[in-house]
């Protein structure tokens, strides 16, 4: 795809995201024909992102981290978009529809970097944990395909262009040591107005979240992309996709167990 293709794409996925409006396609000569120009036209949109008001990139989000995700849009590793300040917020906000198109919620594990990522001592593996996080946080993102509900239909292409489908984060108010917490068995309960709607586990999440988290600073690092002290990566959802009701107020928490709760009214 030509450069100029690129940056129309990323213009009309920003218009859209700013407009709190869905699409059916691309314009078929701005459709992403391989992973590697969907994460093109990713960098582009972050580039639009990032001329916002007070808006800088907080980290990064992985998402089809489950065998089941990655076989619906027929790929076989996860894949990742950017989180934003303008678009994050802690536990207990309240959030305005007007805001949104068709948002689904996941409760997912995050962890912070402890201090910058030196790229050059990449691949990294489980046993550097301790060394590159600092914390794990309980955590609620906001995806929205943009495309319409279906993943099947949207395609991993496409949720990799519209920057990975993320919408909106939420941070619990704690943060937890890594040896304080064990991630690798953790059930995890979503509710909407007190009454369950899922449970999940973070064993869901590549075995354990922390699998997730070191998948990504080895991706990036191949690509010459530190990680930043304190920046996020939020590994990818515990339980499935759940859209939020369209037909009122309501009220949406994750229970992470021992990690606590993280929360938000919808109105």
């Amino acid at each position: 795809m030509e450069d100029k293709n690129i940056l129309l794409a990323a213009n009309i996925l920003f218009n859209h995201r700013l407009n709190k409006t869905g699409l059916t396609k691309l314009p078929s000569n701005l459709i992403p024909k391989s992973i590697e120009e969907s994460y093109k036209i990713q960098n582009e949109l972050k580039i639009l992102y990032l001329t916002l008001n007070n808006n800088i990139c907080i980290g990064k989000k992985v998402g089809c981290t489950n065998k089941f995700a990655q076989e619906q849009v027929n790929i076989f590793e996860p894949f990742y978009g950017n989180l934003f300040s303008k678009f994050s917020d802690i536990s207990g906000c309240i959030l305005k529809s007007s805001k949104f198109f068709k948002p689904f919620i996941e409760p997912e594990i995050s962890f912070r970097i402890k201090t910058d990522i030196n790229i050059n001592k990449a691949p990294f593996n489980n046993s550097d944990s301790f060394n590159l996080f600092d914390c794990i946080i309980p955590s609620i993102e906001l995806v929205d395909f943009r495309f319409g509900n279906n993943i099947k239909d949207v395609g991993i292409n496409n949720l990799i262009s519209t920057n990975g489908a993320s919408e909106f984060f939420i941070k619990g108010e704690k943060t937890y040591k890594l040896n304080e917490i064990n991630i690798e068995n953790q059930i995890v309960n979503l509710f909407i107005n007190n009454k369950v709607v899922d449970s999940g586990n973070t064993n869901l999440v590549l075995g354990n979240p922390i699998n997730s988290a070191i998948w990504l600073i080895n991706k990036l690092s191949k690509l010459g992309e530190p990680m930043l002290e304190g920046q996020i990566i939020t590994t990818g959802t515990c339980t499935k996709a759940i859209p939020i009701p369209s037909d009122g107020v309501c009220n949406i928490k994750a229970d992470f167990g021992k990690l606590g709760t993280v929360e938000f009214d919808y109105i």
